[in-house]
């Protein structure tokens, strides 16, 4: 007597029931997770302390305005390109990258046109590189 075999399909593993519980837990931590805003980041910026210096050396100074705008030794650039501020800064120096390089900002600038003035001015290979603050007024009683 031949007997004939039954074919047993694979069933896998039921996947159901591991979805319920990833999309509950899921649902747990969006309800119980607290979400805060910051913002504002509070920044102590340092303020100078000290005498101005009387005398004034050669320089160039950088003056970057609110939007971002560049003027080298009060000349007002045509664009704000890294190029053409660096080719401001090397006619004015005259190759000579030993002379001190100052970077006035006004306080809302942008932080980009202020890091590709000194990535401009450490391209040319300037060391002496200084950026203005301002005096700390005196606190009213």
């Amino acid at each position: 007597m031949k007997f004939r075999r039954q074919r047993t399909e694979d069933e896998g593993i039921n996947l159901t029931p591991l979805i319920d519980v990833v999309f509950l837990l899921l649902i747990f931590f969006m309800v119980s997770t607290t979400f805060t805003k910051r913002t504002q980041l509070s920044v102590d910026l340092p303020e100078a302390v000290g005498e101005q210096s009387s005398e004034l050396p050669k320089q160039i100074e950088i003056m970057i305005a609110a939007d971002g705008s560049y003027a080298v030794n009060d000349q007002v650039l045509v664009n704000s390109k890294v190029e053409t501020l660096k080719t401001a800064i090397t006619k004015l120096s005259e190759g000579n990258n030993k002379v001190p390089l100052v970077i006035t900002a006004d306080a809302k600038t942008p932080h980009q046109a202020v890091v590709q003035a000194m990535d401009a001015a450490g391209q040319l290979g300037f060391a002496h590189l200084s950026i203005t603050t301002r005096q700390p007024e005196p606190e009213k009683d």
